[in-house]
């Protein structure tokens, strides 16, 4: 097991990454001061698979445990949902010191997060990952939120978790499609921070596609210091942070224009290779690099090209980000592979060019 260490002043936290961590997280909880009743929020299908042995392993050490379970998918992220689990928690006579436990994905973590914040003006949050996605990703920098209406983590707010568990052993349960989606993230963070990862993933990504537990355990600690340490630096995400960003701009207005029906690896794959050609149009970016991260995209499984959306309406999309302004929008692009930079300056004609393949 590999530790790292989150350093956000009083809010500072571990990440734990290895194989088999679930039958520890009572051990840790209790070290932490723990004790009494707990939570874990999860879904039907994560629950099934990981739930008895997280249930039993903080049972022997003498916690009391209520599972609450959500349906599955990003409709989930609501604030109806949110409602429900407050009555539920009420139910579970939960307290100021009952520590929620997020078991599962993004959507779960995000949701489960938001409510840990916000029940009884907050309660302990233990992020447990199933997902690559979450692992690399969305378990780490306390941002939690739920959807509204059509937009995406509309109401939320910075909440750091007491502690991320990350068991890379559940990613061997992981469908293919879902461990691609992770992988963009993986991508994402080496294209904008990590050079040497970047090619460490293109000589071992078959090993990572086919769970091979030392090339996984690898892939996710880097990935997470990469995270870790832009959080770091920029906990409240006004400046630095935003780099996490990269292929967001056009991968979040390709998931609303396909409501949601592109997932968000594939559509941020979509994202970080638009904007690696609006880069490569403006001067920046050599050709060689375009095409070492399509190879990359492409080999991870993940699509190259807008699937099957009106480019019309995702440039619509674009044109109502609130990071846009005087038809020129913010985006992150790439300098090399390994170094990112944030512009506000991009046109959106341009931007129409790139989609367009013109």
């Amino acid at each position: 097991m590999e530790k790292i260490k989150v350093n956000i002043g009083s809010n500072g936290y571990e990440i734990r990454v290895g194989a088999g961590l679930l039958r520890q997280v009572g051990c840790w909880l209790k070290e932490q001061g723990f004790s009494g009743k707990l939570v874990i929020i999860t879904n039907p299908v994560v629950n099934k698979l990981y739930g008895d042995v997280l249930n039993q392993a903080l049972a022997a050490e003498g916690f009391t445990v209520t599972i609450l379970q959500v349906p599955d998918g990003e409709d989930q992220k609501s604030l109806e949902t949110a409602g429900r689990l407050y009555q539920e928690l009420t139910d579970a006579y939960a307290e100021r010191n009952t520590p929620v436990l997020a078991l599962g994905g993004g959507v779960i973590g995000d949701l489960a997060g938001f409510v840990a914040a916000t029940y009884m003006r907050g309660v302990p949050l233990v992020q447990v990952p199933t997902t690559l996605l979450a692992q690399v990703d969305s378990s780490i920098g306390g941002k939690v939120a739920v959807d509204h209406g059509h937009l995406k983590n509309k109401i939320g707010v910075f909440y750091q978790p007491s502690m991320v568990v990350t068991d890379i052993a559940t990613l061997q349960t992981l469908p293919d499609r879902e461990l691609a989606s992770g992988l963009a993230e993986v991508i994402k963070s080496a294209a904008i921070r990590d050079r040497v990862l970047f090619t460490f993933l293109e000589g071992n990504l078959d090993r990572v596609k086919a769970r091979d537990g030392e090339a996984l355990e690898q892939v996710v600690l880097r990935t997470a210091k990469i995270k870790a340490g832009v959080v770091e630096q920029d906990e409240r995400d006004y400046g630095l942070r935003h780099i996490l960003n990269y292929g967001h701009t056009i991968g979040h207005a390709v998931e609303t224009v396909s409501e949601f029906g592109v997932e968000h690896g594939r559509a941020v794959a979509v994202g970080m290779l638009a904007a690696a050609r609006i880069s490569h149009e403006m001067g920046i970016l050599g050709e060689g690099e375009v095409t070492r991260l399509k190879s990359m995209i492409g080999r991870a499984g993940l699509p190259v090209e807008i699937p099957g959306l009106e480019i019309d309406r995702v440039l619509a999309a674009i044109k109502h980000d609130k990071k846009v302004q005087q038809n020129k929008a913010r985006f992150i692009l790439l300098k090399s592979i390994g170094d990112a930079f944030i512009i506000d300056e991009v046109s959106l004609s341009l931007v129409e060019r790139v989609l367009r393949g013109e």
